[in-house]
């Protein structure tokens, strides 16, 4: 019998949409919460319909990017504004442990749902609210994503290279980030609970999510006085704290990139030999560390000529074999099928889906040694434990169910 997970006596009713919630919901399911996804047909979380699709076929259930998000969960369909359905609602939380959605700020409770509520229903509860700016404070109101969350947070002003505008990080990395501290807040919650008895409501605001990513440009200009400045040097990815060069990612071959970076002159001998000592490298203005900062643009294009011919992994072991600090710029293709530190530790796992059939998820990245996580289903068709919550789980007579689902209550 495999081993118990940690949180397999918890229970969440997952009110989540999109990436930050889904992104917390789905940590506690891997390690064992039974993660039961309150949705409805005419309003979905939007990535049920977002790509990439399986086979190229779109469908609510055929999302790759909802099927990774929502791995390990159930879902069940209903209409919270049908009063028999929210009873039932009342009762699935009455039987639950934690609640957690990230909606805007007072959508919970437009639906009789906020906090007070919820105690009344379950003077245990936890409850995680994760919106952009928190339930409280004069911009509760405002509505964010992840990428506004970044900018709002100062994380997108220190992107980018120095004298050019800001470049933003290119994806919803605070939606993830936001997800993460989710998950943490609600793990010290239930282990206060499992203490004390009590519940309580964890109010979360993205935004400042951000903020502690930002520590050491607000600790620099309350101690120093100074402004934030983005590192490195344009054109390329050079530093500013310590001569290097030639330092940057390169042109392979077939429209890869490999990471170079040489700080001494032992590691310059040993580029050289792997280039095959060309005529180039013997000439004055290339002798020294020194002299190759000072000849920087050149370099790069001597070496970008030649590491254009190259393959990226196979430059990659060579120079690393030289003493040559490198590494290819990994794309999704070598992360999937090629990296094989990421497949000694189990970076993609399998799982069975009804309609989609066999399809590889990220597992969990923290392996832990006495209590891993452990990912037993795919994710959930839409409304696949309708019966199970329903009839199983809160007892509803067959004749009333189906009475239900005819006035599209479930």
């Amino acid at each position: 019998m495999p081993t118990p997970l940690p949180l397999a006596h918890v229970r969440v009713v997952d009110f989540t949409w999109v990436i930050a919630g889904p992104q917390a919901t789905r940590i506690l399911a891997d390690f064992g919460a039974e993660t039961v996804r309150v949705e409805y047909h005419s309003n979905l979380d939007t990535i049920r319909n977002t790509g990439p699709f399986v086979e190229q076929a779109p469908g609510v259930n055929r999302s790759g990017f909802f099927n990774n998000m929502n791995r390990a969960k159930r879902s069940i369909t209903l209409n919270v504004h049908h009063p028999d359905a929210f009873r039932l609602l009342k009762q699935l939380i009455a039987l639950s442990d934690v609640v957690i959605e990230n909606y805007s700020s007072r959508v919970m409770e437009d639906w009789g749902l906020g906090y007070e509520e919820l105690r009344r229903i379950k003077p245990d509860i936890i409850y995680l609210s994760l919106s952009g700016f928190g339930h409280f404070g004069r911009h509760r109101d405002y509505i964010t994503w992840g990428p506004t969350a970044q900018a709002l947070s100062g994380l997108t002003a220190m992107s980018g290279l120095p004298g050019l505008p800001p470049a933003g990080w290119g994806y919803s990395y605070m939606d993830h980030t936001a997800g993460f501290y989710g998950a943490i807040a609600v793990l010290m919650a239930l282990h206060h609970r499992n203490r004390t008895g009590q519940g309580q409501w964890i109010d979360m605001s993205q935004a400042q999510v951000g903020m502690a990513l930002t520590g050491s440009a607000i600790l620099d200009y309350v101690a120093n006085g100074r402004p934030y400045k983005r590192p490195g040097n344009p054109p390329g990815n050079r530093l500013t704290d310590r001569p290097a060069a030639p330092h940057g990612a390169y042109p392979c071959r077939d429209g890869e990139w490999c990471a170079i970076a040489v700080f001494t002159d032992d590691q310059w001998r040993g580029l050289r030999h792997a280039m095959g000592e060309p005529a180039w490298t013997q000439e004055p203005r290339f002798a020294s560390l020194s002299q190759r900062c000072a000849h920087q643009d050149e370099l790069d294009e001597l070496v970008g000529a030649w590491t254009r011919h190259q393959d990226a992994t196979e430059l990659m072991q060579r120079l690393q074999a030289a003493g040559v600090p490198a590494g290819r710029v990994q794309v999704s293709r070598m992360r999937a099928e090629e990296d094989p530190q990421l497949a000694h530790r189990g970076y993609l796992v399998e799982t069975d889906h009804p309609e989609i059939g066999r399809w590889r998820v990220e597992a969990e990245p923290a392996l832990l040694s006495a209590t891993p996580s452990r990912i037993e289903r795919a994710a959930p068709v839409l409304g696949e434990a309708n019966g199970y919550v329903y009839q199983e789980l809160l007892g509803l007579p067959d004749e009333d169910y189906a009475r239900l689902v005819d006035e599209a209550a479930v």
